[in-house]
């Protein structure tokens, strides 16, 4: 998606080791209008899929999933990345890796939200690794709930998270997908 590569090249930050900062349109300070772009092509992408949930994971990946979920028009569901109080019922549950803070978190999502009758579109912010991703399909297919696909809205494509999760047989369409990034700021799109 043009917009959002263009975007990704005026406001984004390469930093040592891999990571790439837009905190300030996507992930920190969100740019409303941009979000809404991307919840329509994500739309427009998976369409015709029966799609009557979207799922995330807390916290990066809830504005992006928001605005696919109102232009879908359905329910969003985040899976938590910490039991809190608050919460009571049965849960489903899968262990993930994350890359960015290099910890390992136990994601649950409540039984009565997810379930067979859904049909789940997978919406975050990055894929990199796709142990965030690998996580959610998890949780889906406990839940006997059916995946549609993954929407993304960055993709490293040097890393080995998108070849996986495709390899399983999950959909995944990235709307900007970066082939290099180099210490020096210069991002390659594929």
């Amino acid at each position: 998606m043009e917009l959002l590569e263009r975007r990704i090249r005026a406001d984004g930050e390469v930093l040592p080791g891999g990571i790439l900062k837009v905190d300030g349109f996507l992930n920190h300070q969100m740019d409303p209008q941009l979000l809404m772009e991307l919840g329509r092509e994500f739309h427009r992408l998976f369409a015709g899929e029966g799609v009557n949930k979207i799922l995330t994971i807390e916290a990066s990946g809830i504005g992006p999933a928001c605005f696919a979920g109102l232009v879908f028009g359905c329910p969003v569901l985040f899976a938590k990345k910490n039991r809190t109080r608050n919460l009571s019922g049965e849960f489903w549950t899968s262990t993930v890796f994350s890359f960015t803070h290099h910890v390992e978190n136990t994601i649950l999502v409540s039984k009565k939200y997810l379930g067979p009758g859904d049909r789940v579109l997978i919406v975050d912010d990055f894929l990199a690794n796709g142990a965030a991703l690998d996580g959610l399909i998890t949780l889906c297919e406990e839940a006997g709930a059916s995946v549609a696909g993954a929407g993304i809205c960055i993709e490293k494509a040097f890393q080995p998270g998108g070849e996986r999760i495709r390899a399983r047989g999950v959909r995944v369409e990235s709307l900007a997908r970066i082939r290099s990034m180099s210490d020096c700021g210069e991002i390659e799109f594929c």
